[in-house]
C-alpha cells in the first residue's frame, strides 16, 4: 500500500463512520480532543504519529491505512438503499464506508486480474416486465428459472460482496461506481431472500442507473421488487407450471422451481391472476401463520455463494499471497476484509474451492502477467 507522511482526512472521516462513531464519540474512545479531530478530518492540521496511534486503535483500523491516498466514498446520491424506513443514518453511513472499502478491494483485485466487463442493459423507462424480460434475453436466459444469481451476477460484471455483521439493518444495497455496478447483499437472510435481494438490486442497477428515475423511495422499491419477481419467475414459466387457484402444498412444492419464498410466489401468482384478491389474502394469512412471513421452513440450505472471489485468492495462494497479505495491502485488518466476503467466499479464506454453479466465469478470470 503506498504511503506518504501525512495522514488523508478522508480516510480518518471513513474509518470513523466504518465504526459508526460520531466526533464526540470518537474523541471519548480516542482521547483525543474533539477540535483536534474535528481539524484532521477537515484537513486544517495532520495528526502527529502519537495520534494517529490512538485513532487507529480506537477505530481498530492499522495505522497505515490512514496515510494512503485520499478516498473517495461510494456516491451517496447513487445508492439504492433496501433499508428498514427507521434506519439510523449512521447504520447508512457504516454500511456505505464498508462498501468504499470493498471498492477498494475490487480495484486490488482489478489490477491482478481480468474480470468479467459489466453487461448490463442501458434501459429507457420500460415497466419492470419489460426489463426483466430484456435483460433476460440479453443474458440468454429464456423462461428457464434464473441459475445461482450471485454466479449470474457475478458473470455480467457485477462485483457483489457481502455485508458486514454490524449493517445487517440494510438488506442490500446497489450502486454503479466508474462504470462498474456493486451489489451488497445481506448473507444472513435466508437462501430464497437473498435470490430474491439480488434480483431487486439488479433492478436498481439496470432502471434507476441513468438518472431518469429516482433509485430510492417507495416507487422505485415497488419497481425493484416487480423487477425481481418477473425475473426470477417469468409469467410464461409460472403459467405453464402453476394452477389457478393452487393449494398451499402447491404453492410450497411449486416455490422449489424458482427458489424463491412462498410469499415471493403468491405475489407473483396474484400478479399474474392467478390468484384472486380473496386467494391471495387468504393464502398470505396461512403462509404466515405456518412462519413464512419471517422465514422459509424447510427452504433452501445451500446458499450461493461468490465464483470469482474463491478463483482469486486461490490464484494468489498459488503466488504466496495469503489474504491476510491482501489485508495488508489494502490496510485493512484480515476481520475487516473477511466481513466484506462473509458468506460468499469462506471457503476461500480457508483454502478450499466454492461450489460449482453456472453459468461459469472459466477463461474470463485470469492472473495479469
Amino acid at each position: 500500500m503506498r504511503q506518504s507522511a501525512m495522514v488523508s482526512p478522508s480516510r480518518i472521516t471513513l474509518a470513523r463512520k466504518r465504526r459508526g462513531l460520531t466526533l464526540a464519540e470518537l474523541s471519548e474512545q480516542a482521547g483525543v480532543s474533539l477540535q483536534s479531530l474535528s481539524n484532521y478530518e477537515t484537513g486544517r492540521t495532520s495528526p502527529r504519529p502519537p495520534t494517529v496511534r490512538k485513532i487507529a486503535t480506537a477505530l481498530d483500523f492499522p495505522e497505515p491505512f490512514f496515510s494512503g491516498p485520499e478516498l473517495n466514498e461510494l456516491p451517496s446520491e447513487g445508492i439504492s438503499w433496501r433499508a428498514r424506513t427507521k434506519t439510523p443514518p449512521r447504520v447508512l453511513d457504516s454500511a456505505r464506508a464498508a462498501g468504499t472499502l470493498a471498492a477498494q478491494l475490487y480495484d486490488w483485485i482489478a489490477e491482478r486480474f481480468r474480470l468479467p466487463e459489466a453487461d448490463l442493459p442501458s434501459l429507457g423507462k420500460p415497466d419492470p416486465e419489460t426489463a426483466a424480460d430484456m435483460v433476460r434475453t440479453r443474458w440468454n436466459l429464456g423462461q428457464a428459472p434464473a441459475p445461482n444469481m450471485v454466479h449470474l451476477l457475478e458473470a455480467h460484471g457485477v462485483r457483489v460482496f457481502s455485508l458486514p455483521p454490524d449493517s445487517l439493518e440494510v438488506d442490500a444495497f446497489a450502486v454503479w461506481r466508474s462504470g462498474v455496478p456493486f451489489i451488497f447483499l445481506n448473507t444472513m437472510k435466508t437462501v430464497e431472500r437473498g435470490r430474491f435481494d439480488a434480483a431487486h438490486e439488479l433492478g436498481h442497477l439496470v432502471m434507476h442507473a441513468s438518472g431518469e428515475r429516482s433509485c430510492t423511495g417507495p416507487e422505485a422499491e415497488r419497481q425493484a421488487n416487480d423487477f425481481a419477481s418477473a425475473f426470477l419467475m417469468p409469467a410464461a414459466s409460472v403459467l405453464g407450471h402453476m394452477p389457478a387457484g393452487a393449494r398451499i402444498d402447491q404453492i410450497l412444492e411449486g416455490k422449489r422451481i424458482w427458489r424463491v419464498s412462498a410469499m415471493a410466489l403468491t405475489y407473483r401468482m396474484h400478479d399474474l391472476n392467478l390468484l384472486t384478491d380473496w386467494q391471495y389474502r387468504s393464502t398470505c394469512s396461512e403462509l404466515s401463520a405456518r412462519g413464512y412471513r419471517t422465514d422459509e421452513p424447510q427452504g433452501l440450505q445451500k446458499r450461493e455463494t461468490s465464483q470469482i472471489l474463491p478463483k482469486v485468492f486461490q490464484g494468489l495462494r498459488t503466488k504466496g499471497i495469503r489474504p491476510t497479505n491482501v489485508a495488508d495491502q489494502i490496510g485493512v485488518t484480515p476481520r475487516e476484509m473477511k466481513t466484506m466476503l462473509f458468506g460468499l467466499t469462506m471457503t476461500a479464506m480457508e483454502g478450499g474451492s466454492a461450489p460449482d454453479g453456472s453459468p461459469k466465469a472459466d477463461g474470463v478470470l485470469s492472473l495479469v502477467r
